[in-house]
């Protein structure tokens, strides 16, 4: 694929940065920046205003065909994400929404369900989370519990979700369920969609180190959702939910990379006022990083342009866990004795909150045991044991 921009990609460039000049203003541009992981909390409301301007100019889905998006090309889908983050634009509150639920619908989805669910994302007035993980079905995920019963023309839904991001605020959960008796392992499971503000429903938050609680616990004790709200065929929800993990790396993660950027360009100014930049250790682990995030921005354009893809997702996701983990190993060896320290009024800067953060990327979203593990079965033909 040729990655250079046409003289029609950079008119749309243009395009997109004069909106997000122009609509930068008053309360939305006293949150440029906020939102981002483990700050999910910050402006929310406003945010959640900004997601419906988004929606009303039609920027939610640019990728998406008619008449649900804009159907736009991949590389001005990448223009779109870049020029987005480059404007340091409030993070988005309905990532789960965007960029898993709705191509996992648009692959694999009804028609109805495609009238029925994606308009409301597109217009920022839905919002969705994610329902994988277990306590005893993290990494594992096929180890999946929750169970779901049919009952006349809906579906009855008993178990317990953890670590599911945003669930407090979402209207959606998409959710991986065992909907036949006796099944295990991979078989037996379906994909349902599950209304949250029913009873039936409970949600707990989860307080990190970083003293925020993005994250949930979420018990459904007899929640209940129609038995249309199922994609693909009940029981064939692990191809379905493997289907999402891959549209989880898709084009927006090269908006995550400008971030990415911009976190390694705050550290390399600061090493370079405090002088840490003059350790040779220091300035040669600054240099790794840009290489790394250069690697990174390469393999996704690539991964991208693969109409079929494989293990990319995987590969993905171990070079980016890894770097920003690393990356915040850094930001603490440039500030010395000072990373210990928290602010005058007792909260970790950005820097701080970064390094514990990304204690968990190479956890979350797959750890990387499963990700090595994926690619050494799928990749290499390796044997399990």
């Amino acid at each position: 694929m040729d990655f250079r921009f046409s003289a029609e990609d950079e008119a749309f460039r243009a395009e997109v940065r004069d909106w997000l000049d122009a609509h930068l203003a008053g309360e939305f541009a006293d949150l440029k920046g906020a939102g981002g992981p483990g700050r999910e909390h910050e402006g929310f409301d406003v945010r959640l205003a900004w997601e419906k301007l988004l929606g009303e100019h039609r920027w939610i889905g640019v990728g998406w065909p008619e008449p649900y998006g804009r159907g736009l090309p991949l590389m001005q889908q990448v223009i779109f994400h870049e020029e987005y983050a480059k404007a340091d634009a409030p993070h988005r509150v309905n990532h789960m929404g965007e960029n898993l639920l709705a191509p996992t619908v648009l692959a694999l989805g009804t028609d109805a369900q495609r009238e029925r669910f994606l308009p409301p994302i597109a217009k920022g007035d839905e919002l969705w989370c994610q329902g994988y993980s277990e306590p005893d079905a993290g990494s594992d995920l096929a180890n999946v519990k929750t169970r779901a019963t049919r009952q006349g023309d809906q579906w009855v839904v008993t178990g317990q979700k953890v670590w599911t991001s945003l669930a407090h605020v979402a209207d959606w959960c998409f959710v991986l369920a065992r909907t036949e008796e006796g099944s295990a392992r991979h078989q037996g499971l379906s994909y349902l969609l599950v209304p949250m503000k029913q009873d039936g429903v409970d949600i707990r938050p989860i307080v990190q180190l970083t003293g925020t609680s993005e994250f949930n616990e979420v018990f459904f004790d007899g929640a209940r959702t129609g038995v249309d709200n199922v994609i693909g065929e009940p029981g064939d929800g692990w191809r379905v939910a493997m289907a999402t993990l891959g549209f989880e790396r898709g084009v927006a993660t090269l908006g995550q990379q400008i971030g990415f950027a911009r976190e390694l360009d705050t550290v390399v100014q600061l090493a370079q006022r405090t002088g840490a930049i003059d350790d040779p250790i220091i300035a040669d682990r600054v240099a790794a990083a840009w290489a790394g995030l250069q690697t990174i921005r390469h393999f996704a354009l690539v991964s991208l342009a693969n109409p079929t893809p494989g293990v990319e997702a995987s590969i993905a996701k171990l070079l980016w866990a890894g770097w920003h983990q690393q990356l915040g190993e850094l930001a603490m060896a440039v500030q010395g004795a000072a990373a210990t320290q928290l602010d005058s009024e007792g909260e970790f800067d950005d820097l701080q909150r970064l390094f514990l953060f990304t204690r968990s990327d190479t956890i979350y979203g797959g750890s990387n045991e499963i990700q090595r593990d994926i690619i050494a079965r799928r990749m290499l033909g390796l044997p399990r044991s």
